[in-house]
């Protein structure tokens, strides 16, 4: 009996709690690390995800209008920040133009202007042109496009990830071979 409350001191009990704390600490790093190694295997959402913006029929020719979607990796607690926009701008009967809202200078969502057929960022004076090209303004690029395709009369982006200049070059490029 005597070596039983031997084994069991002072030193031993905060030793066993600091481990269990650590052990803890080490569990909570973990699960997102686990996280991001296992979510690109995720079933619902993620990347390659093509998100409907509705029939083609929507969008009259030579307009440009707003369309907003969920993005695919929104969880159900994220409510309104979950859902996204985009600006559709129809160009010929099967050929579009998605443009990201965000301006390509530091991310303020864009506006379109019909009657000047311009779109213009209220933070710093960014303008574009129609085609989502430059026009004035710090932005050091046109706005950025989501890869599209028509598939049975209706408009889908590919919506899993935010297009950028990696992107970009492969948008213009799926575009052509998708409507072509």
């Amino acid at each position: 009996m005597s070596d039983e409350k031997a084994a069991v001191t002072r030193r031993w009990v905060l030793v066993s709690i600091g481990a269990l704390l650590n052990g803890a600490v080490a569990l909570l790093v973990a699960i997102p690390v686990v996280g991001y190694l296992l979510g690109p295997i995720r079933k619902n959402g993620g990347y390659n995800s093509w998100i409907d913006l509705g029939d083609v029929s929507q969008f009259a020719l030579g307009e440009t209008r707003l369309a907003s979607f969920v993005s695919p990796g929104a969880m159900p607690w994220d409510g309104a920040t979950g859902k996204a926009a985009c600006w559709v701008r129809r160009t010929q009967e099967q050929k579009f133009q998605v443009f990201a809202i965000n301006c390509a200078h530091l991310g303020c969502p864009v506006r379109w202007f019909p009657q000047s057929e311009l779109f213009m960022c209220p933070c710093h004076g960014g303008v574009y042109y129609a085609d989502g090209s430059r026009a004035a303004g710090p932005p050091p690029r046109g706005l950025f496009e989501y890869a599209y395709k028509v598939q049975n009369g209706k408009l889908l982006i590919d919506g899993g990830q935010m297009p950028t200049l990696a992107t970009s070059a492969s948008v213009r490029k799926e575009s052509s071979a998708c409507t072509g």
